[in-house]
């Protein structure tokens, strides 16, 4: 686990140093829901032992995801091209934490191939509910 000593934001990203010194940042621009918020929005977070989260707009970012090499997953592309899409609500209705879940989207965890079915699953069956909606 890292320890964070300090979490600041800039105009284009959030900042952390952790206790044994080592800063590193996430752009604003890489995460729609941060990049399009008000800073208002942006300062409005709580951090925990695992991360940071803006409840307002529905982001997390974990701590460890902030020094790894971005491999960008196929959940982070799908989750960045369709930002209206609530990872957190996702994530609930899937049974699992929400933690887990931004770290299967960021890559700092990978899912099992069942899990990534699981997830799969869950998007299919919400995009049904939405094409049964009478129009």
């Amino acid at each position: 686990m890292i320890e964070i000593e300090k979490i600041w934001l800039t105009d284009d990203a959030v900042w952390i140093r952790s206790k044994d010194g080592r800063e590193a940042c996430e752009y604003f621009a890489e995460y729609p829901r941060l990049k399009y918020a008000s800073p208002e929005q942006r300062a409005n977070y709580k951090a925990d032992d695992f991360g940071i989260n803006w409840q307002d707009i529905d982001e997390d970012l974990s701590f460890e995801g902030f020094f790894q090499p971005k491999n960008h997953t196929e959940l982070y592309r799908l989750f960045m091209a369709h930002p209206e899409l609530n990872a957190s609500a996702i994530a609930r209705r899937m049974g699992i934490s929400q933690s887990l879940f931004a770290q299967y989207i960021s890559g700092t965890k990978k899912p099992s191939k069942e899990r990534l079915a699981q997830i799969y699953a869950t998007l299919h069956a919400i995009g049904q509910e939405l094409i049964s909606i009478p129009t």
